[in-house]
C-alpha cells in the first residue's frame, strides 16, 4: 500500500487555504460596513449643512447623492460577501472533514502493516498453535 502522507499534506493544504480566504472574505466585509459607516457620516453632515434631507430634491447635495450611492454599493457587495463567506465555512467544514477522514484510513492502514507484520514474524497469522486436548476459542 502507497503512503497516505501525500494525501494528508494536500488536506492540510486545503484547509490552511479555506482559512485564508475566510479570513480575507470576513476582512472585506468589516471594512465595506467600516467604509458604510463612514459615507454615512459624510452623508449625515453634508444634508446638515445643506438643510436638505430629501434626495429627490432638486437641491439636494451633488456630494450626499454620490455618497449615498457608494454606500449602498458597498453594502451591496457587503451581502454579496455575506454568501460568499457561507460557501468559504462550508468549504473549510468539509476540508476538515476530509482530513478527518483520510488521518484515519492512514491509521488503519499503519495498524494494518504492523499487525499483518506480526502476522508473519509468528510464521502462523499471530495464532497459538491449536492443542488436540483444548477446546477450539474463536
Amino acid at each position: 500500500m502507497k503512503s497516505r502522507e501525500p494525501l494528508i499534506r494536500a488536506k492540510r493544504f486545503q484547509i490552511d487555504d479555506a482559512r485564508r480566504r475566510l479570513a480575507q472574505i470576513e476582512t472585506m466585509i468589516a471594512e465595506f460596513h467600516r467604509m458604510a459607516a463612514e459615507l454615512d457620516r459624510d452623508i449625515a453632515a453634508e444634508e446638515e449643512r445643506s438643510g436638505l434631507k430629501d434626495p429627490k430634491h432638486f437641491a439636494y447635495p451633488p456630494l450626499a447623492l454620490a455618497a449615498r450611492g457608494r454606500r449602498d454599493n458597498l453594502l451591496r457587495s457587503a451581502d454579496e460577501l455575506k454568501t460568499q463567506c457561507d460557501e468559504a465555512r462550508a468549504a473549510l467544514a468539509e476540508a476538515e472533514a476530509d482530513l478527518v477522514l483520510a488521518e484515519a484510513v492512514g491509521e488503519m492502514d499503519r495498524a494494518a502493516k504492523t499487525e499483518g507484520g506480526a502476522r508473519q514474524k509468528s510464521g502462523r497469522g499471530g495464532r497459538q498453535p491449536w492443542r488436540p486436548n483444548e477446546p477450539v476459542r474463536y
